[in-house]
């Protein structure tokens, strides 16, 4: 998959595709994407000065109330409509909002983990990350194949899952654990942002929080 546009300028976003199956299922499940320049590395001063920033405008207060938002509420109601307790397993959101009041703060994990965890922050949307270089066609969801595994994951996903996949197969968990081979690394020269777009989340958001993740990223 090649790399988008140079760095400096907003990626151009666009969509993946959903199994018919899962379309029927659920009509506003969306895939959007893009694919910026970079692989792995220490994040810079900027994205670092950032994640503080974040840390000190999402206090308890703000980490309580995230849920009764409409875009934290939206993933909340996807993940029961897909067989996860929000309250058990968290919304990417509220599992970083989680993150900094157990922590006091978000630690720098580096980039793309440090991209997404700013993106999600600001807006919410939950986002992937994969190996640009190793995606074959465009990505898209669709529940697991009958035996079919994550790659480096021990058995198959659980009942009801749904995996972002590209021609070859799963790249992770649609929430959750990326299959071995398929991450973000050192050696990777374009990495793919993927959003997760459920009912209730707006078009704005999702465009919002891709440019945000693929700015921390260039930066």
């Amino acid at each position: 998959m090649a790399a988008g546009r140079p760095p400096g300028e907003e990626p151009r976003v666009l969509s993946g595709w959903v199994d018919l199956e899962v379309r029927a299922e659920f009509p506003a499940l969306a895939l959007r994407y893009a694919v910026v320049p970079g692989g792995a590395r220490r994040s810079p001063r900027a994205v670092r000065e950032r994640l503080r920033g974040l840390a000190d405008r999402l206090g308890g207060a703000q980490a309580v109330n995230l849920r009764h938002q409409p875009i934290p509420w939206a993933y909340r109601v996807f993940f029961r409509h897909v067989g996860i307790d929000p309250d058990l397993e968290r919304t990417p959101v509220e599992a970083l909002a989680l993150e900094r009041v157990r922590r006091g703060g978000f630690a720098s994990a580096g980039l793309p983990a440090d991209a997404l965890t700013i993106a999600t922050a600001e807006t919410s949307v939950a986002l992937r990350a994969f190996d640009a270089d190793r995606i074959q066609g465009r990505p898209g969801i669709r529940r697991p194949r009958p035996g079919e595994r994550l790659e480096g994951l021990p058995g198959e996903p659980r009942e009801g899952a749904l995996v972002i996949a590209d021609e070859r197969g799963p790249l992770g968990l649609l929430f959750g654990a990326t299959a071995s081979g398929r991450e973000v690394t050192r050696s990777t020269t374009a990495t793919l942002l993927c959003a997760i777009q459920v009912s209730g989340v707006p078009d704005i958001a999702v465009t919002e929080a891709l440019w945000l993740a693929a700015g921390a990223l260039q930066a």
